[in-house]
């Protein structure tokens, strides 16, 4: 439905929104605003993005999404990929979630995901039948395995890029890279190169938490989390039927870990696989166009998570890797950690700092999977 329309200037320097962030979540409220007509510029501090939304899996993800709010809103998200990905020129690279339970209690947990809404179109295979269907899977001492058809992959590292020109080129979206923003007074923003008049402000910056609107981004209660990550060259004509997850995420994902049927997996995993759950470790592999596999992922919570990377915390998801695959070789070619902003109680922050203002903040990680539809939310109800 049409949005609500307002007043232009025709000053270059004027606009009906201005976003502050050119990560994945402000991306997704610059497009939602230029689909309602309205005139939008980007500000973003850094030369291009470099944070979380190009530090990812590009994994789209919708089944084990919190149900409510945040399963809804990667619904939606997922359509918006799937309409914008050929206009803007990103390969989807694969579709599909291929979830192995390797424990009885992990399968008890499928077996009662099923029966929520959340697992219409979704099927539950026993093991020799999602073999046949997925050689590339481990599956001899599998109970189960979850196929979902909702989930996308896009290569994250591009097409962020190629979504802010797509968004230049097609829909007049105004960028200015490598300018700060200082102080935002809606209408004014002032930045490191001057001031810049925006009837709505959207601020989206990610994991800088001290700086604009600290005070109302504190009281959020917000920490940070680091990521560690690994791309994997595997054999010569090795290929993914989709992405793969394993036991573990049942008990990190919402949509499976707050069914009553998770507390004996998790109970399990506590006995079996201490070193994992104490690292937030989770096992999520996904495949680029070149073959090669994006492998992760840890959780590593702080005000001011260290930059350094743990061997150990790579070899653990090396593990997981090598017992989920049939791999014969699994090369490291890169290592990398992200940050994002965590919080205990909410998956985002929508704050209104005052009746044109947003501050807008993907508190769970699930940005690239839920943050086209956090921006339709936040446009409806502006």
């Amino acid at each position: 439905m049409p949005g609500p329309q307002f007043s232009s200037s025709n000053s270059k320097d004027s606009f009906d929104v201005i976003v502050v962030g050119a990560g994945i979540v402000g991306m997704a409220h610059a497009y939602t605003a230029a689909q309602r007509g309205l005139k939008v510029c980007v500000v973003e501090r850094d030369a291009a993005c470099i944070g979380a939304s190009i530090r990812n899996f590009g994994f789209i993800t919708i089944t084990g999404q919190a149900r409510g709010d945040t399963w809804r809103r990667a619904m939606h998200a997922r359509e918006v990929w799937q309409h914008i990905a050929p206009q803007a020129g990103i390969d989807i690279v694969h579709r599909n979630l291929w979830l192995a339970a390797y424990r009885r209690e992990a399968h008890d947990v499928l077996e009662a995901f099923m029966r929520t809404p959340m697992g219409q179109g979704c099927e539950l295979l026993d093991a020799v039948d999602a073999q046949a269907k997925a050689p590339a899977l481990s599956l001899a001492d599998a109970c189960s395995v979850l196929f979902s058809p909702h989930e996308l992959r896009v290569e994250s590292r591009t097409a962020i890029g190629l979504l802010a020109k797509w968004l230049a080129d097609v829909h007049s979206v105004v960028f200015r890279f490598g300018e700060t923003v200082h102080e935002v007074e809606t209408p004014r923003v002032r930045t490191s190169r001057g001031t810049l008049r925006g009837e709505r402000v959207v601020v989206c910056t990610n994991t800088d938490l001290h700086g604009l609107f600290a005070e109302r981004i504190a009281a959020y209660e917000l920490t940070l989390c680091r990521l560690q990550m690994l791309r994997v060259k595997p054999e010569a004509g090795f290929r993914l039927p989709g992405s793969v997850m394993m036991d573990l995420s049942l008990v990190r994902y919402e949509g499976y870990s707050t069914l009553p049927e998770a507390a004996a997996l998790r109970a399990r995993l506590r006995e079996e696989e201490d070193a994992s759950l104490a690292r937030g470790i989770h096992l999520i592999v996904v495949q680029s166009a070149d073959g090669s596999l994006v492998v992760g992922d840890s959780h590593h919570y702080g005000d001011a998570p260290e930059p350094f990377a743990m061997e150990e915390v790579d070899q653990l998801i090396l593990r997981h890797l090598r017992s989920t695959l049939n791999l014969e070789t699994a090369q490291v070619t890169e290592r990398w950690t992200g940050v994002y902003p965590s919080s205990k109680s909410a998956p985002c922050v929508i704050d209104a700092p005052d009746d044109a203002t947003r501050v807008v903040l993907v508190t769970s990680g699930t940005g690239a999977s839920t943050g086209f539809g956090i921006a339709h939310d936040v446009f409806e109800t502006w």
